[in-house]
């Protein structure tokens, strides 16, 4: 008798629930609602029968399912595999002609189109960004024609670049609602994966974490089966009757895997005598023994099937196995009978389960093994295939030929965009190198511009540690014998990125050496680029008289050969050398220029460095709304070039992080950091920095731990930062003067060691957040009648309160601080007036006027600043006697607390309220009616987007007048800034909507 388990020919049991989830998504997207499902699950739980049910579904409803499939082989990666396998799909289709027509850039995954590299060994981001734009277009012009089921599976052996483009089209607008008047994407896409394959640092770990919190992706976890499901199943894959003993066992054994339990029940005697021996150990074996049931011949077809991977094109395994069609036909329709292959409608053949195939090729000779990879090695040579073709080549010991296709794949992977393949096939060729004859080698390339070249892609990848461990490799590589002009270029390569980490001073002395190896004349590309970062690093070490004479002779050089990509990172450097110059509208406009310059020789690196140079002008200057548009830009750019872990794009998200912050913005910043934790690379933490902010002033467990932890690991000048604020704030939260002073001090210490700048501007935000707790020391010290110790804390006050000013004074780049800067100044002077003992009759006035400045300055858009600032200038106002001004004030604070969920200021503000008894301050309702006619004519303005000067000319009052007023509109309003202000004025019907001009 013949025992097969006949999976899909048998009732489908205990996954009805699972099965209605994704029917009613295929139902939804029929009529016009897309989404995506997420279906995880240990291997041989079923994840393949609950789609494959869904799918009949689907088909039954008029769908179109396409399926693309991932294929393990090891660490070499086949770029954007099962998309391909999805378009030859529609393109065989003649239904979809005219949308295929449409979009020519994704010819290039079928071999139809073209694409080009940069010549330098960067990835083509450009051809990257077509590709995944016209993938996205044709699948929604797919879904305008026919509703579609797009199913993906065993997304754990997704290369890189198929989870970008994955990413690309679940997070980009296609499961997205159309525009209005727009047709509806008729589209679901499931993509399945093992659960228990996904290690610690698994690369689909970060994918999955930020795609779970898209609003129209849903995750489906396919548990084991109960026991009783799993006996219902073995009892209905036999026609025979089965002895509870022996369900029983089975049960047992597979422990809720349905995969497990067909197996098991296959691999029993005919007879399923109760009494025969027990059953194999380990699923391999029972799985060998199935496959010891077939035939010789369909053995030999299984274990060459086994080596090509989990899935054979039937041309291919024909002429790998040499056998006549006939023998190979009959042995094929043994292994699909027995459910061990199961034939795909485009000539292949795929084991059932991946684990089967696992099984055969462990189980196969060594020898066996070695020679079958060869035969398809060369069976591939010639083909456009050049990934597989490495991987046979290394599994068969040829050497020569894997380094041959590993660097023909690492170009491959460079034409379609994916750095992170690049980099692994170049780390293949430089790990075969010394292992190859001579002779055998290609020689257009050498193991030094090799190394660089994977340098390039690792740095694309977002790997910067990675970066610099390969450029010192081509630095070793090179020794003495290399030609001044690549020993230059090491080295200027090695101090780009040892800036990149932080190491300055050694970038700075690479810089020298570079420089120092080539001359400036006559004008050369490899010059101008190390003179390029040269200009940086000695800018990181404060040698700016140097960094400017080199930069204008590199700027004269690079305009001379016309580099406009090194014109422009010349440029950027220059604004950078003159103080305070990307604050300004010209520095600004420069910067505009060098974007453009970048932007126009395909330079994303240096485009993104001018990006963030936009952003954080405006940032200094206060203009927060034009710096949300320039790290929009930037971030956007980053997505679609595949650099969002590069350098630049981490800061542009610490910075677009910090700016949600700042406005107010907070569950915003919250769900930023939490989309981003999984994905950021190792350096990368600091970025999500703000929301530790967040976590702190809203009272939540673990931020303190989460900032400890960000100063593990090698230093980063960021993460310091980041830790640096969270500490020393946290201590002062807590009350613990001599914890924020040291927090405080061990932050600058260890920053200004890092950067080689005595002076970080993060100084005075340190130094004022200290101040609060030593403040709060002095005063309770002073009230409890310890003079002796309050005099200690008034002069550590005034120890802080010099380096804020100093700080302020000339910052980082040697100018006054901007907006923030002077807030936390603001702050500062305010806190260090608090600590100090006040004697006269004027201390109370000079408090009030402190922290009317503070509230004042941090007007700029800091909701949480001037809260605290507030609930201090109310602590003042309260002291000077002026109780319904104080009500005001702590009015106002409390109602900016409780909007932003910042507990522990909320509490401390009502512990004002009721000590001072100003529980009759005035609800944000009663504020808005006590707007003055001054007011109201200062809101009309705000309205017109006039700044405190232009309000200050039109109403003939000063600009510092109109700011008072702005801050007295805020706090009436309980507006966070000047746009939520506005808002609110126009819902209330303060204001009217200005009337717009007639044709």
């Amino acid at each position: 008798m013949v025992v097969v388990a006949q999976t899909f020919g048998t009732p489908f049991i205990g996954r009805d629930s699972e099965l209605a989830r994704l029917t009613d998504v295929l139902d939804r997207a029929r009529n016009g609602t897309p989404r995506a499902v997420l279906v995880s699950g240990d291997a041989g739980v079923g994840k393949t029968r609950v789609l494959t049910e869904a799918a009949a579904h689907a088909t039954r409803t008029d769908m179109t399912v396409l399926t693309g499939h991932c294929v393990d082989l090891g660490d070499v990666g086949l770029p954007y595999l099962p998309f391909t396998e999805i378009l030859g799909m529609l393109a065989a289709d003649e239904r979809f002609a005219a949308a295929f027509a449409a979009h020519p850039a994704v010819g290039r995954l079928l071999g139809t189109g073209t694409g080009t590299g940069t010549p330098d060994g960067t990835t083509d981001t450009g051809g990257r960004l077509r590709l995944f734009d016209g993938v996205a277009a044709l699948l929604a012009a797919v879904a305008d024609i026919t509703p579609l089921l797009l199913v993906l599976e065993d997304l754990h052996w997704a290369d890189q670049s198929s989870r970008d483009l994955l990413r690309f089209l679940l997070s980009r607008g296609l499961l997205q609602n159309a525009a209005p008047g727009a047709p509806a994407h008729r589209l679901a896409v499931f993509a399945s994966y093992r659960a228990d394959d996904l290690h610690r640092r698994h690369p689909l770990r970060p994918l999955l974490a930020e795609l779970v919190r898209l609003p129209s992706v849903d995750r489906l976890e396919l548990r084991p089966m109960a026991d009783s499901e799993v006996a219902r199943l073995v009892r209905a894959l036999r026609a025979e009757a089965l002895s509870d003993t022996t369900v029983r066992r089975i049960v047992e054994r597979a422990e809720g895997n349905a995969f497990y339990a067909e197996e098991l029940l296959a691999a029993l005697p005919g007879d399923v005598d109760p009494a025969a021996p027990a059953m194999p150990s380990g699923l391999a074996d029972v799985l060998l023994i199935r496959i010891e049931q077939l035939s010789d011949t369909a053995q030999q077809v299984l274990r060459t099937a086994a080596v090509a991977g989990r899935r054979v094109e039937h041309g291919l395994l024909h002429d790998a196995v040499q056998l006549p069609q006939e023998a190979l036909e009959s042995a094929l329709r043994e292994a699909v009978g027995r459910q061990l292959l199961v034939p795909g409608e485009d000539g292949t053949y795929s084991f059932r389960h991946a684990l089967t195939r696992e099984a055969v090729y462990a189980d196969l000779l060594p020898g066996e093994r070695v020679r079958l990879h060869g035969t398809f090695a060369g069976l591939l040579t010639g083909q456009a295939r050049s990934a597989e073709r490495a991987h046979h080549s290394r599994e068969s010991h040829d050497l020569a030929d894997a380094l041959t296709a590993s660097l023909e794949a690492a170009d491959h992977a460079q034409v379609l965009g994916a750095p992170a393949e690049e980099l692994r096939h170049l780390e293949a060729v430089l790990e075969l190198w010394s292992a190859v004859d001579p002779a055998a080698r290609p020689p257009a390339c050498g193991p030094v511009t090799l190394t660089l070249r994977a340098s390039a892609a690792a740095a694309h990848a977002g790997d910067a540690h990675r970066a610099v461990s390969l450029t010192r490799a081509a630095l070793a590589r090179a020794g003495s014998d290399a030609d001044s002009e690549l020993a230059a270029r090491v080295r200027y390569t090695l101090a780009g990125n040892l800036i990149r980490v932080d190491s300055t001073k050694a970038a700075y002395t690479y810089s020298s050496e570079a420089l120092a190896m080539i001359p400036a004349e006559p004008p050369s590309h490899t010059w101008v680029w190390a003179a390029a970062t040269h200009v940086m690093a000695a800018r990181y070490m404060g040698h700016d008289e140097d960094a400017q004479r080199v930069a204008r002779q590199a700027l004269r050089t690079a305009e001379e050969l016309r580099l406009p990509d090194a014109q422009a990172d010349l440029i950027i450097s220059l604004v950078g050398l003159a103080g305070g110059n990307r604050r300004t509208p010209r520095g600004r406009e420069r910067l505009r220029r060098a974007r453009d310059l970048a932007r126009h020789a395909g330079n994303v690196s240096v485009e993104m460095r001018a990006l963030f140079n936009l952003a954080i002008g405006c940032y200094e200057s206060g203009a927060l709304d034009e710096c949300l548009t320039w790290l929009s830009e930037g971030l956007e750019r980053a997505g679609r070039s595949g650099l969002l872990s590069s350098p630049y794009a981490l800061e542009l998200r610490y910075l677009q992080s910090l700016i949600l912050y700042t406005l107010g913005r907070w569950d915003e910043c919250a769900r930023a950091a939490a989309a981003d934790a999984e994905r950021l690379p190792p350096a990368g933490g600091f970025a999500t920095g703000p929301a530790l902010y967040v976590a702190l002033a809203r009272g939540e467990q673990g931020a303190v731990e989460r900032a400890r932890a960000l100063l593990t690991g090698p230093f980063d000048w960021m993460a310091s930062l980041v830790a640096g604020i969270v500490l020393t704030d946290a201590a002062a939260l807590r009350g613990d003067a001599e914890g924020a002073v040291a927090a405080m001090r061990e932050s600058l210490a260890a920053l200004s060691d890092g950067s080689g700048n005595e002076r970080p501007d993060i100084g005075v935000r340190l130094a004022a957040l200290a101040l609060s707790a030593v403040a709060d020391a002095a005063v309770r010290q002073r009230r409890d009648g310890d003079e002796a110790g309050a005099l200690r804390w008034a002069a550590t006050a005034s120890e802080l309160v010099e380096v804020a000013r100093n700080t302020a004074a000339k910052g980082e780049d040697g100018t006054r601080q901007g907006p923030e800067g002077l807030a936390w100044l603001a702050r500062a002077e305010a806190e260090w007036l608090r600590a100090r003992p006040g004697t006269d009759g004027a201390a109370h006035e000079r408090a009030v006027a402190a922290w009317e400045t503070a509230v004042n300055a941090f007007d700029y858009g800091d909701p949480y600043e001037l809260a605290r600032s507030r609930r201090r200038f109310a602590e003042a106002l309260l002291a000077a006697d002026r109780r319904e001004e104080a009500a005001g004030q702590a009015g106002a604070a409390r109602d900016t607390a409780d909007r932003l969920g910042a507990v522990p200021l909320r509490d401390e503000v009502d512990a004002l309220i009721r000590r001072g008894r100003l529980a009759g301050s005035p609800s944000a309702a009663d504020r808005i009616a006590a707007l003055t006619a001054r007011e109201s004519d200062v809101l009309r303005l705000l309205a017109r987007g006039r700044t405190n000067r232009q309000i200050g000319e039109e109403l003939f009052i000063s600009a510092k007048t109109a700011s008072v007023h702005v801050s007295n509109i805020l706090a009436k309003l309980g507006a966070a800034g000047r746009t939520e202000a506005v808002t609110i004025a126009y819902r209330e019907g303060l204001i009217e909507p200005e009337p717009t001009a007639s044709a």
